[in-house]
């Protein structure tokens, strides 16, 4: 009885079926993973192929903002516990993170990176989110630590905000106590395809 009713389980489970809205027709997804539904590219976006040239100029448009900001990153020092050395460890010679276009600003207006580094306290939680208010757009979030990403050591303490996603948008998140600064320079390396990725111009042509 059991060998009998595992192989039905199983081809249940594997042959999974969508039912066309307004017919009893069952049509089965395909498993050739290798093909990308139709009118989207392998890149997994649905805007490369298209037959708009306005839309595809925007696309290309698109590209080339996406490269110059990667290609540029100013962050703003915000460190506020010991993750913030790993982060000064990151800036030193052995990583240079200047070659990716990293360089350290002090003014939040001209930034479009923030490193949360340390423990985000109730008290400094109104100050971040004041910083990151005064970011111009298109401004990306790096949240860095255990502390950052969830308060960490101190989660259960009273002054302790558990996680600084709670007051601002975080796009990467990178773990550790404290994370070493080959992590962080890793998390900077996918902030960089997160931001390849971007399609503002088509988004707004969309609308």
């Amino acid at each position: 009885m059991l060998s009998r009713g595992l192989p039905s389980l199983y081809k249940s489970a594997t042959q999974i079926s969508q039912v066309v809205a307004g017919s009893n027709v069952v049509k089965p997804i395909p498993t050739n993973h290798d093909q990308a539904p139709k009118g989207m590219a392998k890149t997994g976006t649905p805007f490369t192929e298209t037959n708009s040239l306005a839309e595809y100029a925007l696309a290309r448009v698109d590209d080339v903002i996406n490269l110059c900001q990667r290609g540029s990153i100013w962050p703003l020092t915000f460190g506020l516990a010991c993750c913030a050395v790993e982060m000064m460890h990151m800036a030193a010679p052995r990583y240079d993170m200047d070659r990716y276009g990293v360089v350290f600003r002090a003014s939040p207006r001209q930034c479009d990176l923030i490193f949360v580094a340390g423990t985000v306290t109730n008290k400094m939680a109104p100050g971040l989110r004041r910083v990151y208010d005064q970011m111009p757009d298109s401004k990306w979030v790096i949240s860095m630590g255990s502390c950052a990403n969830g308060g960490g050591y101190y989660h259960y303490a009273y002054s302790v905000l558990r996680g600084c996603d709670r007051v601002i948008p975080v796009d990467i998140y990178v773990p550790g106590c404290p994370p070493t600064a080959e992590a962080l320079l890793y998390g900077i390396l996918q902030l960089q395809k997160k931001m390849k990725r971007k399609r503002e111009g088509q988004l707004w042509y969309r609308k």
